[in-house]
């Protein structure tokens, strides 16, 4: 019998007030997050895990906007999923306003903004930078966030990602703790510009990408460049990599005495920096220990949802791990930290075990608290950083210098892992279907992807049976067996029936699976979870490409070979298609449209709707039409469904009291009743809906690729009625994204999925 999956998450410190210490509700959503941690275990009952959405500052938002940008207020209601109004001023503003986005012109801001409600009301200065820079002072000092924006090219993306973000919507830190290795990207570019072109390339692997303050060279009108880089300057730099990268940003001013460029004669210059990248809605904020403990304490006290990373760094090479020095710097450090950082550099390679053990005592002594992220610096210190597993600094061959001493590349520690056989080589299947209608990713793909990666993984696509499973339970019967992509899903029913590997897995309990999969009752994701036990095992040379039909047991050796799954082995049954769908919705809302509005969802079967309803619960949505299926009992549960079955209920839906409904048309019907689909998104479209400022959404789950006439493509006929139209393409790369996170715990971003993958693949 398979156990349900849940998560142990690390002890985190309490949640982040606001910048202005005001009052926020936060609701944790439906949301399931798998981990292959190895301290994951099965639960012993059925509750959900929190899947770092939540419903976030609750306050009205006020969007200050300049001379001739009054749309902008427009732009943020359509993302939080509100109407919204122009207000006189922040007086004018009424109690109990949180269902409306409010703007208010600078010039009458800058009036009385200083006096606000802050406890009623969350302050955010939208300034365009096409207007010219810096922002105007008195707001900029006196707002709670700061949005910086061009018109053109406007990115929409960016906005829903700084608003989930600050209003504490998204919880990108609570995710990636959950991983067993993280990886942050130090940029070194003096201007990021340089490095747009090979963005998609260059966060290969990273799970946060820093951006170097210290390192940026603004020009002068002399031809010079500023000693230290400006705000304006700094916050145009920001604005232009949030545009072109979905990755958390660290923001670094790294000081002189440690290895950066940054000068150390006023400590409140750091202040107003760090400050601002508070405001400007940085995920992560790099705080060194040296500063000042009132600044390091302010910084803490406004941090807002952003997190903070305390550092240190030591070049003089006397440093000792074993020293009290090391651990009360480690105390000090985890006075105000979501993450220590501490790095140092060394001698000899003896000192890399010392730090093992720092670390070692340092996780039993103080278990409570932050992650600790520590390697030693020059070639002699690259070892320890293939044991990190917090936040390892990473370079890429395409930046022009090193952000520190014996930095590796993301390749580099992967293939250093193998060589100490930390990570053995796994043979990875895509396991498709001849009826699959969904275009899935390639091989090719996949080998671009480990090749980039330095992993030493091999993948084949394999076709099952169209009838029975035994071939699956092949595959998975390996020594070498590194997980699995089924697309189509399976049911977890059917990999379960009359199959004696699965149930016996785990002493006899069978697979773990997780909530998500439990829920939805489909399998698109097999992970394998080593045991501690086991000895490590070499690969074979090749990768059987289908079972041998003629065994009379699929369980037996293949050619000659034991290929048998060690005992200590175990699977996870997972479901990485929800994710996408989740990721695609919110690409350019935030969470918090979506919450108690109404949706229909269209599908031939409950399978193919089972992930998208999941997705749905995850967003809150307040009610669910369904068409040409039965909501399974477990997905209904808390959530109001009615079904399709009459003209009444069709007119019920257009007159629920919501003025977006429904909000969002989600549609998992097959490309041949286009038509049909259509159809209904006119019927329930008109030009933005019934409201001014909400757009309606529509998600199409057809495969377009399948040789189906798609004259009547109903995303276009969505985007005519008004509806922001998605399509398979998006939420097939999301779901990559999830999948390779799940199988080889990488993070591959999605604009490279888009860029390698090439328009065939989806």
């Amino acid at each position: 019998m398979a156990t349900v999956q849940q998560l142990h998450q690390a002890p985190m410190p309490a949640r982040p007030i606001s910048i202005t210490s005001a009052p926020a509700a936060n609701i944790d959503m439906d949301v399931d997050v798998h981990s292959s941690r190895s301290s994951i275990s099965p639960a012993r009952n059925e509750g959900k895990a929190s899947g770092g959405l939540q419903r976030g500052d609750t306050r009205t938002a006020v969007i200050i906007y300049g001379p001739g940008q009054e749309k902008i207020v427009s732009v943020f209601a359509d993302v939080l999923g509100k109407p919204y109004r122009i207000a006189d001023s922040f007086q004018g503003v009424a109690s109990g306003e949180q269902d409306v986005v409010l703007g208010v012109s600078l010039e009458n801001a800058k009036v009385d903004i200083s006096t606000r409600n802050r406890t009623a009301l969350v302050a955010i200065h939208a300034h365009c930078v096409d207007l010219g820079m810096p922002p105007d002072i008195h707001l900029s000092a006196h707002c709670d966030y700061e949005f910086l924006y061009t018109e053109s090219p406007f990115f929409r993306r960016d906005l829903a990602r700084f608003l989930s973000m600050t209003l504490g919507q998204i919880n990108h830190h609570e995710t990636l703790m959950l991983k067993p290795r993280t990886y942050f990207l130090s940029m070194t570019f003096p201007d990021v510009r340089a490095a747009l072109s090979n963005i998609d390339i260059l966060t290969v692997g990273a799970d946060a990408i820093e951006i170097r303050v210290d390192l940026l060279k603004e020009p002068l009108s002399d031809g010079t460049f500023a000693q230290v880089p400006s705000l304006s300057y700094v916050g145009e730099q920001v604005m232009i990599l949030r545009q072109s990268t979905e990755l958390p940003i660290i923001f670094t001013t790294r000081c002189t005495r440690e290895n950066g460029q940054f000068p150390m004669d006023n400590p409140d210059l750091y202040y107003e920096y760090l400050y601002r990248a508070i405001q400007w809605g940085i995920e992560y904020i790099d705080v060194e220990v040296w500063l000042p403990e009132r600044i390091r304490q302010t910084l803490w006290e406004q941090r807002g949802n952003s997190h903070i990373m305390s550092a240190f760094h030591d070049f003089s090479g006397t440093f000792k791990w074993p020293s009290l020095q090391a651990q009360t710097i480690f105390l000090e450090s985890r006075k105000y930290a979501h993450i220590v950082k501490m790095i140092a550099i060394i001698n000899d390679h003896n000192e890399n075990f010392e730090l093992e053990y720092f670390r070692s005592k340092i996780r039993s002594e103080y278990p409570d608290s932050p992650p600790l992220s520590a390697v030693n610096m020059g070639e002699t210190g690259q070892f320890s950083r293939t044991l990190n597993k917090v936040f390892t600094p990473i370079t890429h061959p395409l930046l022009p210098t090193i952000a520190a001493p014996g930095q590796m590349s993301a390749a580099e520690i992967n293939a250093a892992l193998s060589l100490l056989g930390q990570l053995q080589k796994k043979s990875i299947y895509g396991i498709t279907s001849p009826f699959s209608r969904i275009a899935t990713p390639y091989a090719p793909f996949y080998e671009k992807c480990f090749n980039e990666l330095g992993l030493p993984h091999q993948f084949a696509v394999v076709e099952r049976q169209p009838k029975g499973i035994g071939c699956i339970e092949t595959w998975c019967n390996q020594k070498s067996f590194g997980g699995a992509y089924l697309s189509p899903p399976v049911s977890f029913s059917s990999l379960m029936h009359n199959s004696s590997f699965f149930a016996r897995l785990s002493n006899g309990s069978g697979p773990s699976l997780t909530e998500a999969a439990r829920m939805i009752g489909m399998v698109d994701t097999i992970v394998v979870r080593p045991g501690t036990t086991s000895s490590p095992e070499s690969a074979p040379s090749s990768i059987p490409s289908s079972p041998k039909r003629h065994s009379d047991s699929p369980f037996q050796p293949l050619n000659g070979h034991d290929y048998s799954l060690p005992p200590s082995a175990s699977l996870i049954f997972d479901n990485a298609s929800w994710r996408g769908i989740l990721s695609t919705l919110t690409r350019d809302l935030a969470p918090s449209a979506y919450m108690g509005r109404t949706a229909i969802v269209l599908a031939s079967h409950a399978d193919d709707a089972a992930s998208t309803i999941y997705a749905l619960k995850a967003l809150r949505i307040g009610k669910l039409y369904t068409v040409g299926f039965k909501t399974p009992l477990v997905l209904a549960r808390g959530l109001e469904v009615e079904p399709f079955n009459s003209l009444e209920s069709l007119q019920r839906a257009r007159m629920v009291g919501d003025n977006a409904s429904p909000f969002v048309i989600v549609s998992a019907l097959g490309p041949e009743k286009a038509n049909l689909v259509g159809m209904l998104v006119r019927v329930f479209g008109g030009s933005r809906g019934s409201s001014s400022s909400i757009r309606k959404v529509f998600l199409d789950l057809a495969d377009g690729h399948s040789g189906h006439n798609r004259k009547g493509d109903p995303g276009i006929v969505a985007e005519q009625s008004g509806f922001a139209a998605y399509g398979v393409a998006d939420t097939a790369a999301f779901t990559t994204v999830e999948t390779l996170r799940l199988l080889v715990s990488q993070n591959v971003p999605y604009s490279f999925v888009r860029l390698a993958s090439g328009r065939g693949m989806f």
